[in-house]
């Protein structure tokens, strides 16, 4: 506690000649903020300290964090992040990374003013559901489309829509939880819809749907379990006859498709998720699916159907609450004329990686093995690098039991250094997320994107050198 005598006083540090220097270019009061909360987390890491520390050392690692912070706000929270984890769709990191051709328009639509609601042909206002409506029609044979800011409320608002105070028939063996506690169950009963359960949990026949419908019936519900799998005695019921069930009995048919797929990617052995087009062309009335999922876009909820009920939606006072602005429109246009031209496979990030071939990936991990081995393989702390064979997961709750084949490097560290380094390096900015496999630190090579192998070995180089000090 005698440390915690030796903190200078707020006045004192003010007047420091460091302080009165950032005083020319930070308010005042914007630099008192920061150094108080500086010398609160000082004053409370020196109630533990047992040791005593000289007063001027007190200060001057007030002066460092005071400076620290300042920097730190300037730049925001949100920083890069090198995945190393070999999952692609890691929701935590942001999900799908958008192309360049996204990145380029959606900076010069933000850069200018644009014709985001304006005809410029008829000069009126337009819609800017406009932009994307009729590039999603042709891709998918829909009648219609609808986006909105993500699939979550592409349900809602479906819900709403078409069966607000009437009942929904769903499967028990549907009724699944997406990330971030996002149930059916709930949504249904926010947008105001009943929900109907039929079936149990393993096994649902046509025949429980045909039994549970009443005159207060408005929609056949169906939820692509698309981030588990029900293995073994289990049966669901097949989208076309619960199609021909709706057109027999005059209920529409919505489908929660979850990730939607634009591109056959069965030659990689992706081969178990069905394609928005096959849902279309399966006859179902509404299909809502994410853009920041297996399609490589920004985050959006996208909705293809029958016009009727499509432009019901857009009628809906809810579509006002959830429409996306002029960055997210730009970035899935571009993303989705990438489609249109037949260009995914090298164009969108997502589709990218997870087409990549095994000999690209094994090459990209023994340059990296190599440069790392160049830069801390003679260090004590390591006590090998090697190439490993492993499994890469599709993430994002997409392909929930397939695991892709790939490449990455084992570092086997020395003591206690693995958490040490591993540590730093997600402090670090950019932060490096990695792999802890058998007590080694295992970096998949195939979420790296451009540029990410150089600076991977300079942040590990860096953060080994320093642990080492």
């Amino acid at each position: 506690m005698i440390n915690l005598k030796k903190i200078p006083p707020v006045d004192e540090i003010l007047l420091h000649e460091q302080v009165q220097a950032l005083a020319e270019t930070f308010k005042r009061d914007y630099i008192v903020n920061l150094l108080r909360a500086v010398m609160d987390d000082i004053r409370e890491e020196l109630r533990s300290r047992e040791e005593e520390i000289e007063r001027e050392v007190i200060k001057e690692d007030i002066l460092q964090r005071l400076h620290l912070r300042i920097e730190q706000s300037g730049q925001g929270t949100l920083q890069k992040v090198i995945n190393g984890t070999g999952v692609v769709l890691h929701t935590n990191l942001g999900r799908a990374p958008l192309g360049d051709r996204a990145l380029q328009y959606m900076s010069a639509m933000a850069a200018n003013y644009n014709n985001l609601e304006m005809d410029l042909t008829q000069g009126e206002r337009g819609s800017r559901y406009d932009h994307v409506e009729e590039i999603l029609t042709r891709l998918t044979g829909a009648e219609a489309g609808l986006v909105v800011n993500n699939n979550a409320a592409a349900v809602l608002l479906g819900l709403n829509t078409l069966a607000r105070n009437r009942e929904v028939i769903v499967s028990r063996g549907q009724l699944v939880e997406i990330g971030g506690a996002f149930r059916i169950p709930e949504v249904m009963k926010l947008s105001g819809a009943r929900l109907v359960e039929v079936g149990t949990t393993n096994k649902t026949y046509i025949n429980d749907f045909a039994g549970a419908i009443t005159d207060e019936t408005a929609l056949l519900f169906a939820a692509h379990t698309s981030n588990y799998k029900i293995i073994g005695f289990s049966e669901e019921v097949k989208l076309d006859d619960m199609v021909k069930l709706g057109a027999e009995r005059s209920i529409p048919v919505m489908q929660d498709l979850g990730s939607g797929i634009l591109c056959d990617m069965g030659d990689w052995g992706l081969k178990d998720e069905p394609s928005v087009q096959e849902c279309v062309a399966s006859g179902i009335d509404i299909t809502t699916f994410s853009g920041d999922k297996l399609l490589g876009g920004p985050q959006a909820g996208i909705i293809v159907g029958r016009k009727k009920y499509i432009d019901a939606m857009k009628s809906n006072q809810l579509t006002r609450a959830l429409r996306v602005d002029k960055l997210t429109i730009s970035a899935l246009e571009a993303t989705l004329l990438e489609y249109l031209e037949g260009n995914p496979m090298e164009k969108i990030p997502v589709i990218r990686m997870l087409c990549i071939s095994p000999e690209e990936l094994r090459q990209k991990a023994l340059e990296i093995r190599t440069r790392l081995e160049r830069s801390i393989g003679s260090s004590p702390a390591i006590a090998s690098l090697a190439l490993v064979d492993l499994e890469d997961m599709v993430g994002g709750g997409a392909y929930p039991t397939y695991k892709i084949p790939g490449y990455g490097i084992d570092i086997a560290f020395t003591g206690k250094m693995l958490e040490k380094v591993a540590k730093e390096l997600r402090l670090g900015n950019p932060a490096l997320l990695t792999r802890k496999q058998d007590d080694k630190m295992r970096i998949s090579v195939r979420t790296l994107l451009e540029g990410d192998a150089g600076l991977l070995v300079d942040l590990i180089s860096g953060a080994l050198k320093r642990q080492e000090e």
